[in-house]
């Protein structure tokens, strides 16, 4: 069975990866967009985005904020922390900071007093979501907020009508995570880890799409499957010949006119950082 690399991710770093979050962040950029103005991030706000990535997310909150502001990006893997600097330099986005860490490792990381701290499926992924939470307090002021977008409900990604190797890969991809120490439902414990934490959680809902092929919102899930598919070959976690019977599948489900697809279900939370006790400042629960 194939070894993950010391700096990697189970989903991978490669250009391929790259591509496919860049592709990611554009078909989910209007919902981040909303949750970002609810939340209440505006020119010259602080924001710490959280598992950066290549930067896609911090880029947009460079623009938002613009130089009054600070954004300042945490990211592991060398390959998308250069990537995030360089796009961040053709930009010219000089109130911008990329910083190297692992969010398991770095414990103290030298960030406090920020408007806001954005995470967005990084909790799924790493061995200690209390960790990652805790270190997104540290870096908030007494009244900022954190805005997460994680899964929590993986399994809800379902095709219509199923495709029984399809459903294999989904348990698959979930099964990967977990052996490599994260979570896909992470979502479904990040209240309580929030209140433990000092926060008061002022709107949570739920992110679920139903997409035809052909609709701009299908290239989201479509290019996971052909990137991931590859990479569980790769892992020795699938064999070829799924690999093979799942791309046949969603041939056919794409040729298929009755086809529709339901998405992982995302939970979207916006916290504040203060007493639990007290009477959160927007209740919006829905």
């Amino acid at each position: 069975m194939g070894q993950l690399a010391k700096d990697d991710y189970v989903l991978g770093t490669d250009e391929a990866e790259l591509a496919r979050l860049g592709l990611q962040h554009r078909v989910w950029r209007p919902r981040v967009l909303t949750a970002w103005e609810r939340a209440g991030i505006s020119v010259g706000s602080k924001v710490v985005d959280f598992g950066a990535g290549p930067g896609y997310a911090t880029l947009d909150l460079a623009e938002i904020v613009g130089p009054g502001g600070r954004v300042v990006g945490v990211e592991r893997s060398g390959s998308f922390v250069a990537a995030a600097r360089a796009a961040c330099e053709r930009r010219g986005f000089e109130h911008v900071e990329i910083v190297q860490a692992d969010l398991m490792q770095d414990e103290e990381l030298p960030l406090s007093g920020f408007d806001f701290a954005w995470c967005r499926w990084v909790a799924s992924f790493v061995s200690s979501p209390e960790r990652l939470v805790s270190a997104m307090a540290r870096s908030l002021r007494p009244g900022g907020v954190a805005v997460f977008h994680e899964y929590a409900n993986y399994a809800s990604w379902r095709l219509a009508p199923p495709r029984p190797h399809f459903e294999e890969f989904v348990a698959e991809v979930m099964a990967s995570w977990r052996a490599s120490g994260g979570e896909p439902d992470v979502a479904l414990v990040l209240p309580s880890l929030l209140a433990e934490a000092g926060f008061t959680l002022r709107e949570a809902r739920p992110l679920v799409f139903v997409t035809r092929p052909g609709d701009f919102l299908w290239q989201w899930p479509a290019a996971f499957i052909d990137v991931n598919l590859g990479r569980l070959v790769d892992l020795g976690r699938i064999t070829a010949d799924l690999a093979a019977a799942v791309r046949e599948e969603i041939t056919a489900a794409e040729r298929d006119p009755a086809t529709l697809m339901t998405t992982p279900i995302v939970l979207e939370l916006i916290a504040v950082k203060g007493d639990p006790t007290d009477p959160p400042s927007h209740p919006s629960l829905r």
